[in-house]
């Protein structure tokens, strides 16, 4: 007899297909209305209350924030800002971030998110990808957006802005009257941009009803599976162009009404005192934070008894981190969940944040949450597979992406005629209805909470005139979880002696320069040629036995 979360399906090739459902009830989403609209909700009961704080210790309450985000909205709107317009925000954690955010929603406009230590070239990418308008920056990084040409978008700095620049204050101060704006629920709301299962980076199109229907699934309800408080202080050090902070920290909290601490970067001391001066009690974290946490002697100089729980994501926990972290922090629940950006972004969550814990394990990623359905598949016939049987991951529900941005092909290739986002993960389900995640398909390595796509790197390898070929691989790491290692093949061509053959450090140099930190290349291994398949699909397992 099937257990109760669990649904058997008859398909018209009489297979039996095995549909996972959240051990928590169905819930009613109004998913409707506009993102803001439903994030503010409940702006009345909480205007009073804070809703940013910063490292400095500037506090905003909800009615600040909320006034500040319609404020910059009406400046964006007298610069030409539509409905369906794209912004760029290029900003650490900062009220400004969030406030951009906000105005973009309020004009039915779309905010594209990048790492502001972003290279010319990746910047530059994404501007033309998603036809950025304007650019939402701190003057430090405008030397990024400079063009040979005259820029097409306007750039709007938080700070003293140099020439040519926009005050993001002055901006702010238009005078006027917000115009209403009929917004559908499946407009596009955020661009974020993700590598997907596998190739370059992709925008990803997220929707109000997307990012609505997975807040709800996490908040809202009698027994939300996030039980966050109006009381609780969350944590923000994981950066807001990440979808892990952007949606469970910055909008989760928002439709609560807690309040978000912001840190522009991690650094350990400053964050333990930050924690016990403004109390906080929740943390979303990456497993190295959760590391730190548990191991770094710091730690026991600090009061930080106000923290009630830890949620990790990103990449997979250590084994056996919990009784480190217990042995400081035994009032506090840690657990895991799992997401990604094209699943609106959170698949599954540990029930044991609900307002009635459940038991679940550390190694787990949790319960698939409510409102959704998942399947586990196997990843050569597509057939469904039942409780403890490994095979790809695959969700549908009305929080998944509408798809990638200008890219048919790619949406056909994730998205299946049934609706079923087909996630690249590969996993099981057990008795218990955790899912466990033992590898996956997709070739994204994962530096901490990053995603490095290797045909992204490859290709820029492949453009150096003494490479003829190339191919990257993740290796282990101990404080990132995983580094890019590239295996180069040199150009012949390029060979008229030893003395010309190009370096490691040479090829370490060249893709250093195009490219954020995380991306960088650990190690260059040369080799005489890249084994592959007969259609030319690289074989990595057989480089990363190499390793």
């Amino acid at each position: 007899m099937l257990p109760s979360s669990i649904d058997a399906q008859k398909t018209n090739s009489n297979q039996t297909t095995h549909i996972f459902k959240s051990k928590l009830p169905d819930i009613p989403i109004n998913n409707t209305i506009p993102l803001h609209t439903y994030a503010f909700q409940n702006l009345p009961q909480v205007s009073h209350r804070p809703c940013l704080i910063t490292g400095d210790g500037k506090t905003y309450t909800y009615g600040d924030t909320h006034r500040a985000s319609r404020s910059f909205a009406m400046g964006l709107f007298n610069l030409g800002i539509r409905k369906g317009d794209v912004i760029m925000i290029l900003l650490p954690n900062s009220p400004e971030f969030v406030f951009s955010f906000w105005a973009a929603s309020m004009l039915g406009a779309v905010s594209t998110v990048a790492n502001p230590s972003y290279t010319f070239a990746e910047i530059m990418k994404q501007l033309k990808a998603t036809n950025s308008k304007i650019v939402i920056t701190r003057a430090m990084h405008v030397h990024k957006l400079k063009q040979e040409e005259k820029n097409t978008f306007i750039v709007i700095t938080v700070d003293n802005p140099p020439e040519n620049c926009m005050s993001f204050s002055v901006v702010s101060r238009t005078e006027g009257t917000l115009p209403e704006v009929d917004i559908d629920p499946d407009d596009a709301v955020t661009l974020p941009f993700s590598s997907g299962t596998t190739g370059s980076p992709k925008g990803v199109v997220l929707t109000h009803k997307s990012l609505i229907t997975n807040m709800a699934q996490l908040v809202d309800g009698e027994n939300p599976n996030l039980h966050m408080k109006e009381e609780d202080v969350v944590l923000c050090v994981l950066p807001l162009f990440h979808i892990f902070a952007l949606h469970c920290v910055m909008l989760c909290s928002t439709r609560v009404g807690c309040t978000v601490l912001l840190m522009e970067k991690f650094e350990m001391r400053a964050l333990l005192e930050l924690v016990e001066k403004h109390r906080v009690s929740v943390v979303m974290a990456v497993p190295p934070l959760v590391v730190a946490l548990s191991k770094n002697p710091e730690v026991e100089e600090y009061e930080l008894s106000s923290i009630r729980m830890v949620l990790s994501g990103g990449a997979p926990l250590a084994k056996n981190i919990d009784k480190a972290f217990h042995s400081r922090f035994p009032q506090a629940i840690l657990r895991q969940g799992l997401g990604m950006t094209e699943s609106g972004p959170v698949i599954s969550m540990s029930l044991g944040f609900a307002k009635y814990p459940m038991t679940t394990k550390l190694e787990s990623c949790g319960s698939v949450v409510r409102n959704t359905e998942m399947k586990i598949i196997d990843p050569l016939t597509g057939s469904s597979l039942p409780y403890n049987t490994s095979g790809e991951i695959c969700i549908r529900g009305q929080q998944i992406m509408k798809g990638y941005l200008n890219d048919e092909k790619a949406t056909a290739e994730a998205i299946d005629e049934e609706g079923w986002l087909h996630t690249g993960d590969v996993g099981y389900v057990d008795n218990n209805d955790e899912i466990f995640i033992v590898d996956r398909l997709k070739e994204l390595i994962k530096f901490k909470a990053f995603q490095v796509a290797p045909a992204e790197l490859e290709g820029l390898l492949r453009s150096h005139p003494s490479i003829e070929d190339a191919a990257v691989v993740p290796q282990k790491d101990d404080v990132a979880g995983e580094v890019p290692v590239a295996f180069v093949v040199r150009s012949s061509t390029s060979n008229n002696g030893n003395s010309d053959l190009i370096t490691e450090d040479a090829v370490k140099d060249f893709v250093a320069k195009q490219v954020v930190f995380y991306k960088r290349l650990k190690r260059i291994i040369f080799v005489d040629e890249i084994p592959k398949t007969a259609i030319g699909k690289i074989l990595r397992k057989e480089l990363k036995a190499k390793l």
